[in-house]
């Protein structure tokens, strides 16, 4: 298993901002994992990394990590420029909507 701070790093660095329209291809192979805004999407990309089933099995309970729903989608690709922030942690696809308020 590759060292937690490591990990940290790494998702750092890949952490990018994308648009609905650049992600909704992952919805084929039911990728996309949505990920509520007041998570850090870099410590949950850790934690899934280092296959931490505890923690995820948490955050999945309190519906804190999801998948889109239809509704979501729908509204997404109504707004193909829809932000939001991206990373991958294979196989996963986690996401979070950005509000640039």
């Amino acid at each position: 298993m590759a060292d937690r701070i490591e990990l940290r790093d790494t998702f750092e660095t890949d952490l990018a901002e994308v648009s609905w329209k650049e992600l909704r291809i992952h919805l084929k192979r039911d990728a996309i994992i949505l990920v509520t805004d007041d998570l850090n999407l870099v410590d949950v990309a850790v934690d899934i990394a280092a296959d931490n089933k505890t923690q995820v099995a948490l955050w999945i309970s309190s519906g804190k990590l999801t998948k889109p729903s239809s509704e979501q989608i729908e509204q997404w690709t109504a707004m193909l420029d829809t932000p939001f922030r991206m990373l991958i942690a294979q196989p996963y696809i986690l996401v979070q909507a950005v509000n640039h308020a």
